[in-house]
C-alpha cells in the first residue's frame, strides 16, 4: 500500500517518495508552508529534517510550538534544524557528492530505526550568493530523485519566486516530479529523470541563479 501524509495545509497529501518543488513569495508564504509541514511530521512522528537559510533556525523553532514540545523534539532527535552553513554549504562551498551524504547520513540511520517516515526541507536562498560550486545546484536537485526511493521519505525544497530568476526556475521545475504552487500539489508534465536531465543538461549553457534585473 502507498504511503502517503498530510502536508500539513488542509487538503494537500504527499506520497512517499516525492520529491516537491515549493514556490512562494516572500517569508510570509514561505512559513505557511514550512512550518505547517514540519509540525504536522512531529506532531505525527515522523523525523524531520530542515535546514533554512533567510530565517534564523531560531525563529522557526519559536513558530513550531511551545518550547517544552520543541526541547523535547529535539532531545529525542527526532527535529534536526541546520543553517545552509551548517548543511550546503558546510565545507565553504556547495558539493552534490556532500550534501547527498548529509541527507543520507539523517535519513538512513533514522528510518532504519526508530522513525517509519523522514520528511526533509531544504530553503535554497543559499544559492543565490556567489559561492563555489553554485552551478552544481540543479545537477543536484535531479541527482536526489536517485536518492529518494532508498527510503520511504519526502523532500520539500522551498524558492522563492521574488528572489529567483526565470532561468533557474525553468531548470528547476524539470528535476522535480511534483510542484506546490498557489495551495496545490501537482504533478509536473516537464519532469525530466536523472539521466534525461543531465544528457540535455550537458548540451546546454549553464544558468544563472540569481535574481531577474527588475
Amino acid at each position: 500500500m502507498t504511503h502517503t501524509l498530510e502536508l500539513g495545509i488542509p487538503g494537500l497529501r504527499l506520497t512517499a517518495g516525492d520529491h516537491v518543488c515549493a514556490f512562494y513569495r516572500g517569508a510570509g508564504e514561505r512559513d505557511e508552508i514550512l512550518i505547517p509541514y514540519l509540525r504536522t511530521g512531529l506532531l505525527t512522528g515522523d523525523k524531520c529534517i530542515c535546514v533554512v537559510d533567510a530565517v534564523d533556525p531560531r525563529e522557526v523553532l519559536a513558530a513550531l510550538g511551545s518550547e517544552t514540545e520543541v526541547d523535547e523534539w529535539i532531545s529525542d532527535t527526532q527535529l534536526e534544524l541546520r543553517a545552509s552553513t551548517e548543511a550546503y554549504l558546510r565545507s565553504g562551498r556547495f558539493c552534490t557528492e556532500e550534501m547527498l551524504e548529509f541527507w543520507e547520513n539523517f535519513v538512513g540511520p533514522a528510518v532504519t530505526g526508530r522513525f517509519r517516515f523522514a520528511r526533509s526541507v531544504g530553503e535554497m536562498t543559499w544559492a543565490l550568493r556567489q559561492v563555489p560550486g553554485v552551478e552544481e545546484l540543479v545537477g543536484y536537485e535531479s541527482e536526489l530523485n536517485r536518492f529518494l526511493p532508498r527510503y520511504p521519505q519526502v523532500i520539500l525544497c522551498l524558492y522563492d519566486l521574488e528572489r529567483f530568476g526565470g532561468e533557474i526556475i525553468i531548470d528547476v521545475v524539470k528535476t522535480h516530479p511534483r510542484i506546490l504552487l498557489g495551495g496545490m500539489v501537482v504533478d509536473n508534465p516537464n519532469y525530466l529523470e536523472p539521466d534525461e536531465f543531465l544528457a540535455v543538461r550537458s548540451r546546454s549553457v549553464p544558468v544563472n541563479t540569481h535574481r531577474s534585473a527588475g
